[in-house]
């Protein structure tokens, strides 16, 4: 507590309604908010004289300063305490941070509806499916529908603009609506199986397809006959994958485990009695705070987190009591207008899932705790043999990825004590140098990165180059001109590949003297210097594969400004495809259908440059 604060002053003050309050430091910072039933009592609790709490004790030597705000109940003074902590991150507090939406399966509402990849509001008219807890595992129940139902998954206008089927269909992943392949009632049928799928009700569209395959083979329709037996086979295969299920409904079942100063949260969403997927959590948590502190806050956090458009359960299952569960359930109940149930003590299929979900969290924290130690011991192993006076806190190592020139990409990624901060990870999309220039990629990365550099900004104390002595030279020459006016300024160390590329083998050179050296292959600075490296390698590689494919799946007629959908499409079914419509002339291009001769002029223009 700072000299300039008087609690027995400020107590007096104090009203013995519920509320929320704000704590500051000298510099006018929120370092803790907190609800209370009775402000004054709870208040009065910070300034006993002998505080058990480490963490208290530490809140409170730097309190400066105390705002209070009245609130009609406990209930609303929850829900304000969490709105407080979203908006000023107090450093004493429990924080989750859960601000992503989460990802859906959409199935759209259009004359032939696809089934697509969604996240964020949803504003498109149709039917969203989810959330799911993750990216990955909607991409993979895509790939798994894709196999199940021959419903597009195109974008609309890739659909409207073809003129003949693509290769999905080809290899029976899509019945080719677009072009009258299937009619409009069979390709409903399947949408509406989709849906239910996608609902849970595998069994009942398993036994709607058994009796549309008995009616066809009672009508002599053996090749639907067949079709319709391999789907039900393979939706048979993927019931039987669904190993742990049940008759609970929906729930969440969340397992926690809390050990030297890492808390997990593991949580597993059942979803019709099944385990529709999982997602751990990691709060940062003060020092010395308690089991039960941390769990309130994590509830609180992500229950009253509406902004990421999750759907509730009817009831969640947690492993610990906490302190304010009424009351949690009272402020869930009046954000979203659904009743929802909050039980720690559960027997049978409940007590199952728990002990999944437990077991899970625990090995989440153990896994994470080596994982720290061993990078720990890496960081100190590399500082030796670097020679370093100074601790390494920070790294950063650059890469560039290309395809014979074309999509360059520069990644940087970014290393700390506890291994990858992929939160600061960034990729440069290289433009307006000569295809395959690696060094002048470096050279613009570089300078991008450090552009405007000051020096209580982050500042990396290794700075590595993937690549030889040139790019290193164009790298050290960049980051002197950047760091001319400041004291600090990053240590160089290309990363040369060895004889074969075999690791092991790198040549490891300093940027400013130029001296090259090598390490043991099994000595663990090398280890270090060789993740930093390959996740460099992959973060770059991956951000040029997906600007590639972008570029590739662009036809060029999009860029023509007037030729929308139908114009493209009837082009290339005029012309026979986008080769013909390159090499016609303006006559024959202002024969097309809806092409005038003006048109074609601007056309024929656009593609020749």
């Amino acid at each position: 507590m700072t000299d300039s604060f008087n609690a027995t002053q400020f107590l007096k003050t104090v009203s013995s309604s519920a509320g929320v309050y704000r704590m500051y430091d000298a510099q006018g910072v929120v370092i803790y908010v907190g609800k209370a039933k009775d402000l004054k009592k709870r208040l009065s609790s910070y300034f006993r004289r002998n505080l058990p709490n480490v963490k208290t004790q530490a809140l409170v030597s730097h309190i400066a300063n105390i705002d209070v705000t009245l609130t009609p109940s406990e209930t609303d003074a929850l829900i304000l305490e969490n709105d407080y902590i979203k908006q000023y991150m107090p450093r004493y507090n429990v924080l989750l941070r859960d601000d992503k939406s989460y990802p859906y399966i959409f199935l759209s509402g259009h004359r032939h509806p696809r089934l697509a990849y969604h996240r964020g509001p949803q504003r498109e008219k149709g039917h969203y499916f989810g959330p799911y807890p993750n990216g990955g595992a909607v991409r993979e129940s895509l790939h798994l529908m894709q196999k199940l139902f021959p419903i597009r998954q195109c974008d609309d206008l890739y659909y409207k603009a073809r003129s003949r089927p693509c290769l999905q269909y080809q290899i029976a992943r899509c019945s080719a609506p677009c072009v009258g392949k299937i009619s409009d009632e069979d390709y409903a049928e399947q949408v509406k199986l989709a849906s239910l799928f996608l609902r849970g009700k595998d069994q009942q569209v398993i036994a709607t397809l058994v009796d549309k395959m008995e009616q066809a083979a009672m009508d002599l329709n053996y090749e639907e006959a067949a079709r319709y037996r391999d789907q039900i086979s393979a939706l048979r295969r993927v019931a039987e994958q669904q190993e742990v299920s049940s008759d609970s409904g929906d729930m969440d079942v969340i397992g926690a485990y809390y050990a030297s100063g890492i808390a997990c949260f593991h949580l597993l969403f059942i979803r019709n009695g099944k385990i529709f997927g999982s997602r751990s959590y990691y709060p940062s948590v003060p020092d010395e705070t308690e089991v039960s502190e941390v769990l309130r806050a994590f509830m609180l956090q992500f229950y009253l987190n509406l902004d990421s458009q999750r759907t509730l359960p009817r009831e969640i299952v947690v492993s610990h009591e906490f302190e304010d569960i009424h009351e949690l359930e009272e402020a869930i109940a009046q954000a979203s207008n659904r009743r929802l149930l909050i039980k720690t003590k559960v027997r049978s299929e409940r007590a199952s899932f728990l002990r999944i979900a437990d077991a899970n969290a625990k090995n989440a924290v153990e896994t994470r705790l080596s994982h720290q130690n061993t990078v720990e011991e890496r960081f100190l192993l590399l500082e030796e043999a670097l020679e370093q006076t100074q601790a390494i806190n920070r790294m950063e190592c650059f890469d560039i990825s290309h395809t014979m020139g074309e999509s360059t990409v520069a990644s940087c990624v970014v290393f700390n004590r506890e291994g990858p901060s992929k939160g600061e990870y960034r990729r440069y999309n290289i433009s307006g140098i000569t295809p395959g220039d690696d060094y002048a990629a470096m050279k613009q990365a570089i300078g991008r990165r450090f552009d405007k550099v000051e020096a209580d900004g982050k500042i990396p104390d290794i700075l590595f180059i993937d690549g030889g002595m040139g790019q290193l030279r164009i790298a050290q020459k960049v980051v002197n001109e950047k760091f001319a006016h400041l004291d600090v300024a990053p240590t160089l160390i290309g990363v040369a590949k060895g004889e074969g590329r075999k690791p092991g083998l790198e040549t490891l050179i300093y940027g400013e003297n130029e001296v090259a050296f090598s390490l043991p292959a099994d000595s663990g600075a090398l280890h270090l210097i060789q993740h930093i490296r390959d996740e460099s390698h992959r973060f770059a590689i991956t951000g040029h594969r997906n600007k590639r494919q972008k570029t590739r799946n662009t036809s060029t007629l999009e860029s023509i400004p007037g030729v929308g959908p139908k114009r493209r499409k009837a082009l290339l079914q005029y012309l026979g495809g986008l080769q013909q419509v390159k090499g016609a002339s303006v006559a024959q291009l202002s024969k097309v259908p809806g092409i005038s001769l003006e048109m074609a002029q601007t056309i024929h223009d656009a593609l020749r440059g």
